[in-house]
C-alpha cells in the first residue's frame, strides 16, 4: 500500500527537486502525487538568561512579506551534524554560541507537498561568537532582537509571528520552560522513523 513505483523529476535546484512519483494507492489504483524533495533545515530557540528569545525578521520571496523567524537554516554543509548545523545558524545569524543545546521539536513544515523536516533545537547558557558573520543579500538587513518568551507567544497569538518552525519552536519552548526543562531530548536524539 503507498507503494512508490515510478518518479519522474521535474526540476532540480540547489535547495529542493521537484518529482511526480506514481503511488499506489490502498485500492490498487495509481495515481500521480508532485512532491517537493527538500535537503531539510535547523532552527534555534536560544534562551538567554534573563528568559528572552533571540529573533530574526527578514524578508522571505516566495510570500512577499518580512517575518519574525527563529535563527535557521539549510542542512547544505557535507558532513556537518544537526546540532552543529543549529549552532552554525545561531553565529551566523545571531552572532552568538551556546553553552548548551538540547532538541525542542522535529516538524514536516508542509507534509502535503513537501517532505521538508526542520529539527529545532533549544540553545541556553549563550555567549557572543568569536566573530561576526558577514550578512549578504536578505541577510544583509536581518533584524536580531530578544523578546520575552511570553511576548514572543503573544507575537503569535496575535499574528506578528506566522513562520511555522518558528511557532512550533516557540511553543515546544514555552512548554519545556513551563516543565522545568525536564523531557528533552538529547541533541544527537535519532531522528523519527520513515
Amino acid at each position: 500500500m503507498y507503494e512508490v513505483v515510478g518518479s519522474t523529476e521535474r526540476f532540480k535546484g540547489h535547495i529542493f527537486r521537484v518529482v511526480t512519483d506514481q503511488v499506489t494507492m490502498p485500492g490498487g489504483e495509481v495515481v500521480g502525487r508532485d512532491v517537493v524533495r527538500h535537503v531539510g533545515a535547523v532552527g534555534v530557540v536560544a534562551l538567554d538568561d534573563a528568559g528572552r528569545v533571540v529573533l530574526v525578521r527578514q524578508y522571505r520571496h516566495p510570500v512577499g512579506r518580512y517575518l519574525w523567524e527563529l535563527p535557521a537554516g539549510l542542512i547544505d554543509v557535507q558532513g556537518e551534524g544537526l546540532a552543529a548545523a543549529a549552532l552554525r545558524e545561531l553565529a551566523e545569524e545571531a552572532d552568538l554560541t551556546a553553552g548548551r543545546v538540547d532538541l525542542l521539536v522535529d516538524m514536516f513544515t508542509t507534509p502535503g507537498c513537501s517532505d521538508e523536516m526542520i529539527r529545532v533545537f533549544l540553545a541556553r547558557d549563550l555567549v557572543a561568537a568569536p566573530e561576526r558573520h558577514v550578512r549578504t543579500d536578505e541577510e544583509a538587513e536581518m533584524q536580531v532582537d530578544r523578546v520575552p518568551l511570553d511576548d514572543a507567544l503573544a507575537m503569535i497569538f496575535d499574528g506578528r509571528i506566522t513562520n511555522g518552525p518558528a511557532v512550533g519552536g516557540l511553543l515546544a519552548a514555552a512548554r519545556a520552560r513551563d516543565t522545568g526543562f525536564q523531557n528533552l531530548r538529547p541533541a544527537d536524539a535519532p531522528l523519527p522513523p520513515r
